[in-house]
């Protein structure tokens, strides 16, 4: 049996990895890192905690736990400081490794890579378009992971001038740090645009497509889910590229005519749904991508990518089946 590490286990990100990690059949937890937690039981994270857990450790030590495969939890600036441990899977959930071009940390993420010569040893990884490659994976940003699912095996396809994706997420996208705009009386009864035209997944979505995109995300008074429309002008047939890019995946669903992508049946999952819609009017063609923003989009997607990398079976530890109320 593998064994799995965690670091910053205590945001979102690393709570939903944990959940997958406990349930997964052939991963052992052995180190849950946390600075803020160290030394406090796993029950001081969640009281569901409980049993043979390991307590929390520093997140230095939860580096060095010899995991077979490590999952990095931590901030954007933070993971690009550290140093991945030899013959180790590292997946990488911030965007510290996501860019190749060392150039575009200061702009899209506001500091300069601590390491930009080794950029080159990470592989982007979104399982169903660009499979992992080595041990160090960074795993795609949850806004480009729905762009992307919607447009990249199209992109051939399309003109890849003019292409927009209006894109819109829970709260939790933002993580478990207290700021203003996730205070419930600025989200709740509201829809708002935020960094718009500076999003830092923008830069990621047009390194993977080849072109760039405008790209707008919002903030929906919803705990979890993220719903991506993407605006196209068709210059082929869009719906046999995304029914054979998706064929033979368990995770990502190509709806048939007439049924429509919904938050609810995505949310607390790892799956992800795409529908494609033409305008009548415009000529233009919609694709619209529904997935769970801290499954599909972070959690969930370092898990397939982790099993890819170990060679396990691709949705173990996946929330994938059941009907959900």
């Amino acid at each position: 049996m593998a064994t799995a590490a965690i670091v910053g286990a205590s945001g979102y990100s690393g709570q939903e990895t944990l959940d997958r990690v406990l349930r997964h059949p052939e991963l052992e937890l052995v180190a849950l890192g946390s600075d803020s937690l160290a030394g406090e039981p796993a029950s001081a994270l969640d009281l569901r905690l409980n049993g043979s857990l390991p307590r929390f450790v520093a997140n230095d030590a939860a580096l060095a736990a010899g995991a077979d495969v490590l999952f990095v939890c931590l901030g954007h600036e933070r993971a690009a400081a550290f140093e991945p441990p030899a013959d180790t899977v590292v997946v990488d959930l911030s965007g510290a490794h996501r860019l190749r071009d060392a150039a575009l940390y200061p702009a899209w993420y506001g500091f300069e890579h601590p390491h930009a010569g080794s950029l080159g040893a990470w592989s982007y990884a979104l399982p169903e378009l660009f499979p992992p490659a080595g041990d160090l994976i960074a795993n795609p940003g949850c806004y480009a992971t729905a762009a992307l699912l919607a447009l990249a095996p199209i992109a051939g396809a399309i003109d890849p001038a003019g292409v927009v994706v209006d894109a819109k997420s829970g709260v939790s996208g933002a993580g478990r740090e207290l700021k203003q705009s996730s205070h419930a009386g600025f989200v709740l009864e509201n829809v708002s645009p935020y960094r718009v035209g500076r999003h830092q997944h923008a830069p990621e979505i047009a390194q993977a497509l080849g072109f760039p995109v405008c790209f707008v995300p919002h903030l929906l008074p919803v705990r979890r889910g993220l719903l991506a429309t993407c605006y196209v002008q068709p210059a082929g047939h869009l719906r046999g590229l995304l029914e054979d890019a998706y064929a033979d995946s368990d995770v990502v669903r190509v709806l048939p005519e007439g049924v429509a992508p919904e938050l609810a049946r995505v949310q607390h999952t790892d799956g992800a749904e795409i529908a494609l819609y033409d305008d009548a009017a415009t000529g233009r063609a919609i694709v619209v991508c529904a997935l769970d923003n801290l499954g599909k989009g972070a959690a969930g997607q370092a898990l397939q990518n982790a099993n890819r990398a170990l060679g396990l079976d691709e949705t173990a530890g996946l929330r994938l089946a059941g009907v959900l109320v």
